[in-house]
């Protein structure tokens, strides 16, 4: 297997003026699209709730990712406290929209790094999972920049909502090799209403096409586990608030047919989803089978299909030290 992106990027003296970049614009933050302005730098708290610091919630060897993600050995998953959507119905809630429980969490880049190595040598997964990065890019490559000359050389997953900026994503070419993102929503005013967000689906679409053109479709190795690519998630909603047909439709016309695609159906209705009527109860089986026949309309044939059942697997519980999905 050849050596990350990063490693060369490093050795080039790429990677440090990337990082040098990015931790500058924290100082009047446009990192996310939202681009609010706080002064990250000095202690100000951006609208994602995150400062200078790096809030990690827990990092443990996951298993429930995709088949080419978690392997045989899991997916060394880091999950970052808070983020820059605010969705009723996040499954995360107790980490991405608590920012106070998350003050405990918060370290520095450095350990951070620490961290990334404590995957590869003794959690000994296939990569690094980065869950909600976004609000953290310049501290993620400040960490992978220290990782390096100690050794790390695990390919990188951008497990993200897709509520990026494409120039944040543009300083991730070459560094990150699997592009995981969500795509949440075709309508701008259900995402405004489901996760306080403006201009979501153009922001989205661009960002994934950005990622398209940096890692293309995707590659697995011989062991049939993924070394760079897109995939696409997607999140079936109740009554087809998540738009559904539009998406995969976007991504058959405007990507690529053979863009793999994963498909979703663990919704259930946590965090304040019982207070919003349209999305107050899981999906039906006919909700799901629709868009299961689509795909193979629109042959999106590459990716996977999450089986009916899968909500309470999927269900993690932050209030358990460790590991969220395995509570013994």
């Amino acid at each position: 297997m050849t050596d990350p992106g990063y490693i060369q990027l490093y050795e080039s003296g790429e990677l440090e003026q990337r990082v040098q970049r990015l931790e500058a614009r924290l100082e009047h933050c446009d990192i996310c699209p939202r681009r609010c302005g706080a002064n990250r730098l000095n202690g100000e708290i951006g609208s994602c709730n995150a400062g200078k610091l790096v809030a990690v919630a827990a990092v443990c060897a996951h298993r429930g990712e995709e088949p080419a993600i978690s392997g045989s050995r899991g997916s060394g998953t880091v999950f970052f406290g808070n983020c820059n959507l605010r969705c009723v119905y996040c499954q995360n809630y107790q980490i991405s929209q608590d920012p106070e429980r998350q003050r405990p969490n918060q370290i520095t880049p450095s350990r951070l790094s620490n961290r990334m190595l404590y995957i590869q040598n003794d959690l000994d997964c296939h990569n690094i999972n980065l869950v909600s990065p976004t609000q953290y890019v310049p501290q993620i490559m400040r960490a992978i920049y220290e990782a390096v000359p100690r050794g790390l050389n695990l390919p990188i997953v951008y497990n993200t909502n897709a509520y990026d900026a494409v120039d944040t994503l543009r300083e991730l070419e070459g560094v990150v090799d699997i592009y995981l993102p969500d795509l949440k929503y075709a309508s701008n005013s259900i995402a405004a209403k489901l996760s306080d967000v403006a201009h979501y689906v153009p922001t989205a679409r661009a960002a994934i096409t950005e990622m398209y053109r940096q890692v293309g479709n995707l590659v697995v190795d011989s062991d049939d586990i993924a070394v760079r690519g897109l995939i696409v998630r997607h999140l079936i909603l109740p009554n087809e608030l998540a738009g559904s047909e539009e998406s995969m439709r976007w991504i058959a016309s405007e990507l690529s047919p053979s863009v793999t695609v994963s498909l979703m159906a663990q919704y259930y209705p946590r965090h304040k989803a019982m207070e919003v009527p349209p999305i107050a109860r899981s999906i039906t089986t006919a909700e799901y089978r629709r868009v299961v026949n689509l795909l193979d309309v629109l042959g999106l044939e590459n990716g996977w299909l999450q089986g009916e059942g899968s909500r309470d697997y999927y269900l993690p519980d932050f209030n358990f030290e460790g590991h969220p999905f395995e509570r013994g």
